[in-house]
């Protein structure tokens, strides 16, 4: 049977760890207390990237265990040299030299000010909880905050605020400049406020995942409970399906089953899909092609050029519909979730 491989490994060919993999394994070997210090500096996307990568680890040789470790103290090595002055030590100098305001606010424009820690804090709160903790400030109040989060979760805020309000306040933003001191204040009243009350906010749940997880660990028949769900709401069914065959399953299936599904695909359809793909997916499904094949399709990749990421989705949900036919018709064995195997 086929050995359990480590993410980025396909068909027992090692394969370069990406930097993600990298991080999570020197995460790993720190311990906890170490590896939760390094996390909290992250933002949440990084931490949500890196801590799916650590608990997808499996299979990791020792000696690409020790690479990973040589090449970060090879780095820091290069990196490191004579430190910046830490703050404390900066704000004692400055203190004496200019005095407290005046240390602080030009301490505030080194590092940034010290409201972005508690700001961080508001980056896994629902966007529509902060929408409406914000909705009562005045529109500069509003712009100041967003301003303050990161960008993709302030873009989900506005996204979130009443419609009529929102070229208001994305203006506000662009007017931006220096924020005065007692505005600063009252930004950092309304966050006070709003990590007081996050107890009032609702625990969001993936209930469409999780029910796909559960059905693709499911033995037996997984088609007849499918319909028999289509039965009580066939719309939500339609979205627990795509899950259950998202495009990244393609990385953990035999190479068998690839080449069955590489027979029935088209090169075109690959070409689009593979855009942006995670390698583990991409190198997967290259494994399946004899060489000069590959070589012509990395070539057929270039020339296409960029592809807008909606026609990539839509290519990628063309192959797993095809994927399904296969595996409903009894003509591939799908291996829909994370399992250990044996020899």
């Amino acid at each position: 049977m086929e050995e359990n491989l480590p993410n980025g490994a396909v068909g027992g060919a090692p394969v370069a760890l990406d930097r993600i993999e990298q991080a999570a394994i020197l995460l790993l070997c720190m311990g906890e207390e170490p590896a939760a210090n390094v996390l909290r500096c992250l933002d949440r996307e990084d931490l949500l990237k890196v801590t799916q990568t650590m608990s997808g680890l499996s299979g990791i040789k020792v000696d690409e265990v020790k690479t990973t470790i040589q090449r970060f103290f090879d780095e820091y090595r290069e990196q490191s040299g004579v430190h910046g002055a830490s703050r404390s030590f900066l704000k004692r100098t400055l203190d004496k030299a200019l005095g407290g305001d005046i240390a602080s606010s030009v301490l505030d424009t080194i590092y940034g000010d010290a409201i972005r820690p508690k700001m961080a804090r508001l980056q896994w709160v629902s966007p529509q909880w902060l929408a409406v903790r914000i909705g009562a400030e005045h529109v500069r109040m509003q712009a100041v905050f967003l301003a303050f989060l990161p960008p993709a979760l302030a873009g989900r805020v506005v996204q979130a605020l009443p419609e009529e309000t929102r070229d208001s306040v994305l203006v506000n933003i662009a007017r931006l400049s220096d924020v005065d001191r007692e505005l600063l204040v009252e930004l950092e009243e309304l966050v006070n406020r709003c990590l007081e009350n996050l107890h009032t906010q609702s625990t969001q749940v993936e209930g469409r995942q999780l029910t796909a997880d559960i059905i693709n660990r499911l033995p037996g028949d997984r088609a007849r409970m499918i319909e028999l769900l289509r039965a009580h709401d066939p719309a939500i069914v339609d979205e627990i399906e795509a899950r259950m065959y998202d495009f990244f399953v393609l990385s953990r299936q035999t190479e068998a089953v690839l080449m069955r599904i590489c027979e029935t695909v088209a090169l075109e359809q690959w070409a689009i899909a593979l855009k942006g793909a995670e390698p583990a997916v991409r190198d997967a499904v290259l494994a399946t092609m004899p060489r000069r094949q590959a070589q012509n399709f990395e070539q057929m990749m270039r020339r296409s050029g960029p592809v807008p990421k909606s026609r990539v989705e839509e290519v990628r949900g063309e192959i797993m519909a095809q994927v399904k036919a296969l595996a409903d018709a009894g003509e591939i064995d799908l291996q829909l979730f994370p399992e250990e195997v044996l020899e």
